[in-house]
């Protein structure tokens, strides 16, 4: 009996905080309602008293499951919180475990140890074991009714850690490290306007993703600050949305118009930064598509940023490709989006950490892409960071790496990192005609671009890309924002004739690309066609036979009941003869089965 920590269960059951106990496991009971998930409630025995009201944390879930926390197992809880549950109209506290250590395994111990009793005085037993049974998660902590912001110092909120909060009741206050706040999204539909922001809160017991709408987005949004530490309170809990969210935790919390988010002078240091459950890059071929994962790795190469439009909502979006690699030599494309996108510099080859980032799938291949709750940190402080750093800098940028990622070329100066086809190569390969488009890189000659319907005037509205009705009093409309406006936007839509050696295609290239091909802007076109339409002309007979990179997307649509493939250029560089001598070379050499120069 001397190895459990005796005399434990009646100090902590009694408020008094014991460091470290040493406990041993008599029992566990699995509860599942609809709306919490699974927990599990567990009996333990320090060898003089037993205890029935001791919950596991459930990110520790797994520990039952895989049959680590065994009957008999003697194990040290290295951390607990004491919640509060409801128990025949009593209040009871409940242990609620957050740390655990199994110092010997049940088979090795084989026994009960002691004779351990309730608090009734009658000794553990079948009965005593049964009192394992279901009951409601535990209720959040509030030793002190809740005090209004103006009132609040430090020394007067008492807190609850986050993995134990329960949907049961409201009455708590958090302390948390705000981990990632993405901008505020927006939306606009049938049903009306929106907008939410969400942040990921962190303390030493867990993570929670907490979401605010409306209201809230104006109240709080720009009061909080990534790294800083704020309480929380008057939250709703609900079950997690695990497509959304890579955090350990089954809650999520929603704010409130009653919520209430206040700065914490006090440093806390017991409070980490961020925690992270990283994928080596060897794993992620075996990931499920739309799975959430963290991921760490160097930026081998990266491609210039590329505009895209949305078909669903005919927004311009930024993109651009970051091939990331790790000890293991295998690479997978990173896709960043807006403002990430545009502001990456890799040139320098940087570490990257990414939380939450989505696996995606590509003709075969699988590859990541940044969502707007990922929290992306360049150059880390972490161990796992300085030890691919010094891999990278003595071994690894010197090794040839194999790509996890189908990636069939990009745009600008990293233009060449996938296979480039020819026309008739992609025609072969039957790309674009399956259910979702394809993409492939080719170095083509502008044949010719047509002059005619090459411009369109739009609505002035920045995020609005559709065509405004003149209605010949000096105004424009625009359907899609049910609105009037005294002027317009002109925007490009250039169709294309490609050619190589091998065939020919007709490509569209919208707004900017369209503008990179012919070396001017929409607007300036405009003003050509509207005073000079000779001037206005030539712009289209100048980039005749000039050569560029293209990046085209392939994709089978249905026109008046006909399926026919159509091809948008989605990025255009101007030719790099060195670097495409380089492919060339390569070519050949594959080719003539020569092999590589030392």
């Amino acid at each position: 009996m001397g190895s459990l920590t005796e005399g434990a269960i009646d100090n902590i059951m009694n408020g008094i905080d014991v460091e470290k106990p040493v406990l041993q496991i008599l029992g566990n009971k699995k509860l599942s309602t609809s709306s919490t998930g699974e927990r599990y409630r567990l009996l333990v025995s320090d060898g003089v008293r037993i205890n029935s009201f001791t919950m596991l944390a459930t990110q520790l879930n797994h520990l039952v499951t895989e049959n680590i926390l065994s009957e008999y197992s003697i194990c040290r809880i290295d951390r607990y919180a004491i919640s509060m549950v409801n128990n025949g109209g009593k209040q009871k506290r409940v242990m609620v475990i957050l740390s655990i250590d199994v110092i010997k395994p049940g088979s090795e111990v084989g026994r009960k140890i002691g004779n351990p009793m309730t608090q009734d005085g009658n000794p553990e037993s079948e009965s005593a074991s049964s009192n394992v049974k279901a009951v409601s998660p535990p209720k959040a902590k509030t030793i002190k009714p809740y005090v209004p912001s103006h009132n609040i110092s430090t020394t007067d909120i008492s807190t609850t850690p986050i993995a134990g909060l329960s949907p049961y009741q409201n009455r708590w206050v958090i302390k948390v490290r705000v981990t990632s706040k993405p901008p505020i999204r927006t939306w606009s539909n049938s049903r009306g306007e929106g907008k939410l922001f969400s942040m990921d809160l962190l303390d030493e017991s867990g993570e929670i993703r907490c979401t605010g709408f409306k209201e809230q987005c104006d109240k709080f949004y720009d009061m909080i600050e990534v790294g800083k530490i704020y309480y929380i309170s008057r939250c709703a809990l609900k079950p997690a949305n695990k497509k959304f969210s890579s955090l350990n935790n089954d809650y999520e919390m929603t704010l409130t118009n009653d919520s209430e988010i206040i700065p914490c002078d006090d440093a806390s240091t017991d409070i980490p930064t961020i925690q992270y459950n990283f994928c080596p890059i060897s794993e992620v071929e075996s990931k499920a598509k739309d799975e959430l994962i963290d991921v760490i790795g160097v930026c081998k190469s990266y491609n210039d940023v590329q505009t895209l439009v949305s078909r669903a909502t005919q927004k311009e979006l930024k993109k651009r490709d970051v091939e990331l690699v790790d000890e293991s030599n295998l690479s997978v494309t990173l896709t960043l989006w807006g403002t990430q996108a545009i502001d990456f510099d890799g040139s320098n080859n940087p570490v990257l950490a990414i939380k939450g980032v989505r696996i995606g799938e590509f003709n075969g291949g699988k590859n990541l892409s940044l969502l707007g709750s990922s929290n992306m940190t360049i150059e880390p402080d972490l161990p796992e960071a300085h030890k691919l750093r010094g891999w990278y800098n003595t071994t690894g940028k010197m090794q040839e790496t194999k790509s996890l990622s189908k990636v069939l070329g990009g745009g600008g100066s990293n233009s060449f990192n996938g296979p480039i086809l020819c026309f008739k190569e992609a025609v072969d390969l039957g790309l674009g005609r399956n259910d979702s488009a394809d993409y492939y890189v080719v170095k083509a000659t502008v044949n010719m671009v047509r002059a005619e319907n090459s411009l369109y005037k739009a609505c002035p509205t920045e995020d609005c890309k559709k065509k405004v009705v003149d209605q010949s009093n000096d105004m424009y409309r625009c359907e899609k924002c049910d609105r009037d406006y005294p002027n317009f936007k002109y925007r490009l839509l250039a169709s294309a004739n490609l050619v190589d050696w091998s065939g020919n295609v007709w490509a569209t290239a919208f707004s900017e690309e369209g503008e990179k091909l012919l070396g001017v802007t929409a607007q300036e076109l405009g003003e050509l066609k509207e005073n000079d339409s000779d001037a206005f002309l030539e712009k289209f007979a100048q980039i005749s036979f000039n050569s560029f990179m293209f990046k085209l997307r392939v994709k089978m649509e249905v026109f008046s009941d006909e399926a026919r493939l159509k091809t948008t250029i989605t990025a255009v560089s101007p030719l790099d003869f060195k670097e495409y001598n380089k492919f060339l070379i390569s070519k050949i050499k594959e080719l003539a089965n020569i092999g590589k120069s030392e």
